[in-house]
């Protein structure tokens, strides 16, 4: 298939697409199209064998949201259309509404069925979303909870189809690195150090865990630690509740360290109020690893509670530490979860799988 991808310049979703992108590229030819954001690098890149990269040039050469690239859609679009004509996609995938506008003014009179992804329902621009949604030719949801999302907005039931957000098994394993860690039980938390990502809910459960420490990994970088806001805010929570001698925060960690991190870690505990895409339970669970995880959208399409880790409804730090207590002193059922949560992320959320799944998506479509 000539499959033609149509993208902001995000950089997680830049991230996911790129590395779907590759999987598909060893059997399809596969072109990502992404507004130009940096004033560097040629017009036109091979990134991966069967996947080139090409940037547009509409509007200023810088990050912008996506209201602020509104204005250059109709261009965006008249640039696809003239390139579409010359090489015609078999299936065009959009991601994001903006991406997604672009691509059905690009499509036009081409008679290609178009796809369409947006990540998370955006609340301010719920009509254009919804006139995407029917409009497009499928809409792929990541979890069972955006799928509902997507319903409660208008789009046909029979129109979405569920593809979960993929993660690297090979990076993300059981076996390889591990970080250095000292003789205390070890909880990790990876992500934004924000309240709604729920490492204040953690480092409030950390009361009743007796000789645990925490380790936080994420925010801003580790040089900049001393002026960030929620770090401040995390280091005064620590001190009020006594357990800062228990907390470390890392800032940002490299992609590269996060495995051997969560390997180091007896449980990596995920509770954010929000879960859309849920990659850092399951990265965790690939690395054998067991979770506790918020019981919140992707998450309950990821983990069976009980069986490839434990759910606690967000928020909660009283049940959390309680499911912490019983995860860290019960080395049978750390194994049990951790083997089981391996399992799971390898079979189910490889890019291997995520991209076949993709595929027959695709060619429904074109059907």
């Amino acid at each position: 298939m000539n499959i033609a991808i149509v993208a902001s310049s995000n950089g997680n979703q830049r991230h996911r697409i790129m590395s779907v992108a590759r999987e598909l590229g060893r059997e399809h030819h596969v072109t990502i199209y992404s507004r130009r954001d940096d004033a560097e690098g040629k017009p036109r890149t091979r990134v991966a064998p069967g996947v080139t990269l090409e940037h547009i040039d509409v509007g200023p050469a810088c990050d912008l949201s996506a209201d602020d690239v509104v204005p250059y859609l109709n261009d965006v679009g008249a640039h696809l259309k003239k390139r579409w004509r010359q090489d015609r996609p078999d299936i065009i995938h959009a991601h994001s509404w903006t991406s997604g506008l672009a691509a059905v003014a690009g499509a036009k009179g081409l008679d290609v069925p178009v796809t369409q992804t947006f990540h998370t329902v955006d609340i301010a621009h719920q009509k254009l979303e919804r006139a995407l949604g029917r409009r497009a030719n499928a809409v792929i949801a990541g979890s069972g909870d955006e799928e509902s999302a997507l319903i409660r907005l208008g789009v046909p039931r029979h129109n979405i189809a569920i593809v979960p957000y993929g993660i690297d098994t090979e990076r993300f394993q059981r076996r390889g690195a591990v970080a250095t860690k000292g003789s205390r039980k070890r909880l990790l938390h990876v992500g934004p150090l924000s309240t709604e990502r729920g490492a204040h809910t953690i480092v409030r459960a950390l009361q009743g865990l007796g000789d645990v420490e925490l380790v936080i990994a994420g925010g801003p970088d580790p040089e900049e630690l001393e002026n960030d806001q929620d770090a401040q805010r995390l280091r005064d929570l620590a001190e009020q509740l006594g357990v800062a001698d228990r907390v470390t925060l890392l800032g940002q960690v490299k992609r590269t360290s996060v495995p051997k991190l969560m390997r180091s870690a007896d449980a990596v505990v995920s509770v954010p109020r929000e879960a859309v895409t849920g990659i850092v339970a399951l990265e965790a669970m690939a690395c054998g690893v067991p979770v506790i995880a918020s019981a919140v959208g992707a998450h309950l399409d990821s983990i069976v509670d009980g069986v490839t880790g434990l759910l606690v409804p967000p928020d909660q730090p009283a049940r959390t530490a309680r499911l912490a207590r019983e995860l860290l002193w019960d080395p049978t059922l750390r194994t049990a979860l951790g083997y089981a949560g391996a399992d799971r992320a390898r079979s189910r959320y490889s890019w291997e799988r995520v991209s076949q799944e993709l595929v027959r998506v695709y060619e429904a479509a074109c059907a």
